[in-house]
């Protein structure tokens, strides 16, 4: 099967090659899944290029490096082991390989059907492939940490980075949960940030949003660019401060939740690019500049 690998352990996009592997087989309680999407985020391109010191560091809290990279996928079940109960052949499925030695940059994937790392659930019925791809990662991430803030209906709660792929995701929870949102972007994103259902938006560009006067029930970083000091200008009193290098735990649940959210038409991706997976080169470039609106696709040839 077609891989992209990762020729070093760290270093520039030019590192991640397309090369023929063996197809894996899957064991009595995993699922082989055959990858008709990706994505690339800005963790991959912070793992692909880790310094020796968080290379170091990374096992110590759980982390794999992944020869194969990847961290998200949808696909379809082509094959079960015999202990597997939860899925059967020719389920749409989506997930993630948190935690995994092996990313989901290639034509197949085994998981297990429990995973103690990484996630796995049927695919949401009104998303293609691609769209799916790119839930998992941000969409959990921005679950998770929303969800420390127990917003009440009516709360205001400010998105810092709301174009990016947490923050796209993030805004559109803080509205399912009732809160009016602003959210903080540049002036080319606030036309997404408003279609994603953001009350308000400020171009961080122009001007500052602790200068405005307004004060906030919960203050979000979701790019982890914001100093603590500074998103607490903005809160209230008994406010909350949330980032998006909080602790988060991935749990099949979650990811069923989303779904639903998903299929009810409360939630749906943003796409910013799509890559053939021959252009991932080209791919982590892009999401390397740090400007992407939403999130970056590849797809596979055997779509």
């Amino acid at each position: 099967m077609k891989a992209v690998i990762q020729t070093k352990k760290s270093g520039p996009p030019e590192i991640l090659q397309l090369r023929e592997i063996e197809k894996p087989v899957p064991k009595d309680n995993e699922v082989l899944i055959r990858i008709y999407a990706a994505s690339v985020t800005k963790g991959d391109v912070l793992f692909r290029d880790l310094s020796f010191i968080f290379r170091l560091l990374f096992p110590i809290f759980g982390f794999k490096m992944k020869k194969i990279p990847g961290h998200e996928l949808a696909g379809e079940v082509e094959e079960v082991g015999k202990d597997v109960t939860l899925f059967k052949k020719g389920d749409q499925v989506f997930g993630t390989t948190s935690g995994l030695s092996t990313g989901s940059c290639a034509e197949y994937i085994c998981l297990s059907e429990k995973p103690k790392k990484g996630v796995l659930a049927l695919k949401p019925i009104n998303m293609s492939f691609g769209e799916a791809a790119t839930v998992p990662i941000g969409g959990l991430t921005a679950l998770d940490i929303i969800s420390k803030a127990n917003i009440q209906k009516g709360q205001k709660v400010l998105i810092y980075g709301a174009s990016g792929s947490v923050g796209t995701y993030a805004v559109q929870l803080a509205k399912y949960f009732g809160a009016e949102v602003t959210g903080v972007c540049s002036t080319s994103n606030l036309e997404l940030v408003k279609s994603l259902g953001a009350d308000k938006v400020i171009d961080y560009t122009k001007e500052d949003f602790t200068e405005k006067g307004q004060v906030y029930d919960v203050v979000f970083d979701a790019v982890r660019k914001l100093s603590k000091s500074h998103g607490k200008e903005a809160l209230k009193k008994e406010g909350i401060y949330l980032s998006a290098s909080d602790s988060t735990h991935e749990t099949n649940e979650k990811l069923i939740f989303l779904k639903e959210l998903i299929e009810a038409g409360k939630l749906k991706s943003a796409i910013d690019r799509s890559y053939p997976l021959e252009e991932i080169v080209e791919a982590h470039r892009y999401v390397d500049k740090g400007h992407k609106k939403g999130n970056v696709v590849l797809t596979l040839d055997h779509l």
